[in-house]
C-alpha cells in the first residue's frame, strides 16, 4: 500500500473508518468517501499527522452522476488512483419481508448494490491504466446464507458477491485484481447509522453476539488486498457458518433462524 492511492467508501464510520486509518499507517494516500461531512472530519482528526495523506469527499454513492465525477476529483488531489474499497453499506430494519416497505427495500439495494456498481464502473477505466490495481468489495455473511429479518439486505450482499466474482473473472488478464470479503458480526454502529433499531430497544451492537473488533476486521481486509486474496471471511462466525452452510444448508438456515427469531 505504500505510496498507493486507495479510495474507501463509508470512510466516515465503523469499519470503513478503520480501513482508512489502517491504510494510512501503511503509507497509502487515501480518499475517504462518505455521506456525512462531520463523520469524515472525525476520521481526519483521528488520522492525526497522517491526515496530510488523506482527502475527504462528501458523496452520496447512490447518485451516479456524483460518483462518475469522483475519479477526476481524486486524481486531481492525489495524482493517480490505484485501488478502491467499497465498504459503504446499510442494513434493513429487523422485520419480515411482509412488513418491509418498498422505500426501505430500494434504499438498501441502492446503497449496497448500486453504490458498489457505480463506484466500480466509474473507477475501472482508470484502474486499467495502472501497472497494478485492485478492487475490493465487501459483501457479508448474510450474502451467502439466509438471515431472517435481513432478507433484502442479504439479497443486496448476494448481488455484490456474484457481481464481484464475475468481475474478477472478466479481469483475469488485466492488471486489476479483485477481492470479495464476507464479514461476520463486526463491532460497529451500523444499525444506528442505518436507522435499524431492534425491538425492545435492543440494537445490533448490544445484542449478545460475539463480534470482531472493527480495527481487527480492517487489518484482515487490508491484508487481503495486499495479498491479492480471492475470497476472505472475517470473523470466527463467518468462517463457522460458511463451513456449516456448505455442509448442511437447511440445518444452517434453521440454526440461524433460532438465533435471530427473538430480534424479529
Amino acid at each position: 500500500m505504500n505510496n498507493k492511492t486507495i479510495v474507501v467508501t463509508g470512510g466516515g464510520n465503523g469499519m470503513g473508518r478503520e480501513i482508512v486509518l489502517n491504510l494510512l499507517t501503511r503509507g497509502a494516500r487515501v480518499a475517504a468517501v462518505d455521506l456525512s461531512e462531520g463523520a469524515l472530519s472525525e476520521t481526519a482528526r483521528l488520522a492525526g499527522e497522517k491526515s496530510s495523506s488523506l482527502s475527504c469527499h462528501v458523496v452520496n454513492i447512490t447518485d451516479r452522476t456524483a460518483v462518475e465525477a469522483l475519479p477526476a476529483i481524486v486524481i486531481g488531489v492525489h495524482g493517480s488512483v490505484d485501488g478502491i474499497i467499497n465498504c459503504a453499506g446499510i442494513i434493513q430494519p429487523f422485520v419480515r419481508i411482509s412488513e418491509l416497505d418498498y422505500a426501505a427495500i430500494e434504499r438498501v439495494m441502492n446503497v449496497n448494490f448500486y453504490g458498489t456498481l457505480y463506484m466500480t464502473k466509474s473507477f475501472l477505466p482508470y484502474l486499467l491504466k495502472r501497472s497494478e490495481a485492485h478492487i475490493l468489495n465487501i459483501s457479508s455473511m448474510g450474502g451467502f446464507l439466509p438471515v431472517p429479518g435481513q432478507s433484502v439486505y442479504g439479497a443486496s450482499k448476494a448481488a455484490v458477491k456474484l457481481f464481484t466474482e464475475g468481475l474478477r473473472s472478466e479481469l483475469l488478464d488485466t492488471p486489476v485484481k479483485v477481492t470479495i470479503v464476507f464479514p461476520g458480526a463486526i463491532a460497529t454502529n451500523i444499525a444506528a447509522n442505518s436507522g435499524a433499531e431492534l425491538k425492545s430497544g435492543v440494537t445490533a451492537e448490544t445484542a449478545s453476539i460475539k463480534m470482531t473488533p472493527a480495527p481487527k476486521a480492517a487489518q484482515i481486509i487490508v491484508d487481503s488486498m495486499e495479498n491479492n486474496s480471492y475470497r476472505v471471511l472475517v470473523g470466527p462466525d463467518a468462517k463457522f457458518l460458511d463451513f456449516l452452510y456448505r455442509l448442511a444448508p437447511k440445518f444452517a438456515a434453521e440454526f440461524i433462524y433460532k438465533q435471530m427469531k427473538a430480534l424479529l
